[in-house]
């Protein structure tokens, strides 16, 4: 079996800049941990996890909560994304994650179940943020990250600049020529408020007031409901010219429906949709909206939460914003 000090032998390092270097201390400088860690893989180095977990009292295993109400989990290419970011870095850094819940359960105790699994930390994507056995859970001494929700100063969240790309999309889809738009969002949650708020806040920059009945409700993910609130905002008296969705794989819901009623995105009516998905820009025409950097956001979640992990009491909780980049495509088009 490959140890340490056989590693440290052949890097011609300490026992100690070894053991620092495959953990990527940032006392060892870039070069070193390069080093270090192409000498371990070449040597086939796997580290003693039975005695590593006596000596540190850690199990190196991260809980993943995932729940929403569609029921698609990981299938969704964005959180599918984000798991692949904190999964590269967790490995890096000599932590294995396990998927902990796909569907949440009502009065479930959430810390009682980490706490029972052994987990170092847990990273929450997904959840009731504001049901109470959750707040226990994150409340509690296990280390937690959050992703889009934000508890407070106490706690590190990530959270994806929704703000910054609904009005990159709304300033887009103004410049070309529409003032009749309508925003399908998703349930309530903190990210659906940003999302609604920042649109507002843009189309009123333009002197640009967006009725009610411009605003349509429907499940994150889910193509069936998004095709209905579509169908709702076509059959007003003044359907938009525009239509936004709370992300892709509901803008194909929307595209259904249009498709039915005999109408082409992008020459009859313009939509746009959220997260950028592979599957989106594959369509013709390419689907305009906004892609999130899910493996960043996986990865600052996976730092942030090892961190807490291994600080303790010295590590300073953040509020880390993570922008993404907006994709034209070709379904806005451009109108008089």
């Amino acid at each position: 079996m490959v140890t340490l000090k056989d590693i440290a032998k052949e890097c011609k390092v300490s026992f100690s800049t070894v053991s620092k270097a495959l953990k990527g201390d940032s006392e060892i400088s870039a070069e070193t941990q390069k080093l270090v860690q192409d000498m371990a893989k070449k040597m086939g180095y796997h580290p003693n996890l039975a005695a590593r977990t006596l000596r540190t009292k850690r199990t190196f295993d991260i809980g993943v909560i995932f729940e929403d109400k569609t029921g698609a989990g990981f299938q969704h290419q964005y959180f599918a994304t984000v798991l692949s970011g904190l999964q590269t870095v967790a490995q890096e850094k000599g932590y294995e994650i396990t998927l902990t819940s796909t569907k949440s359960v009502k009065g479930y105790d959430y810390y009682n179940h980490m706490k029972g699994r052994g987990f170092d930390g847990v990273a929450i994507l997904s959840s009731d943020f504001a049901a109470a056995e959750m707040k226990k859970l994150v409340q509690s001494d296990i280390p937690t990250v959050t992703l889009d929700f934000f508890y407070d100063k106490k706690h590190t969240a990530v959270m994806s600049n929704n703000i910054a790309g609904i009005s990159e999309l709304a300033e887009y889809v103004i410049s070309m020529g529409h003032r009749k738009i309508a925003m399908i969002h998703g349930e309530n949650t903190l990210v659906t408020k940003e999302r609604i708020d920042s649109f507002k806040k843009t189309c009123s920059m333009h002197s640009i007031t967006i009725p009610d009945e411009y605003f349509a409700e429907a499940l994150y993910n889910d193509p069936l409901t998004s095709g209905e609130a579509t169908s709702i905002l076509l059959s007003l008296p003044e359907p938009p010219t525009c239509i936004f969705y709370p992300d892709d794989y509901s803008a194909l819901g929307g595209i259904r429906e249009l498709n039915a009623r005999g109408l082409k995105a992008g020459k009859d009516i313009s939509i746009v949709g959220y997260d950028g998905i592979m599957l989106t820009s594959m369509m013709i025409p390419p689907l305009t909206t906004y892609e999130q950097d899910g493996r960043k956001i996986g990865a600052t979640i996976a730092r942030n939460l090892i961190a807490n992990i291994e600080q303790g009491d010295s590590y300073k909780p953040e509020r880390e914003l993570v922008s993404g980049r907006m994709l034209k495509g070709g379904t806005v088009t451009k109108i008089n």
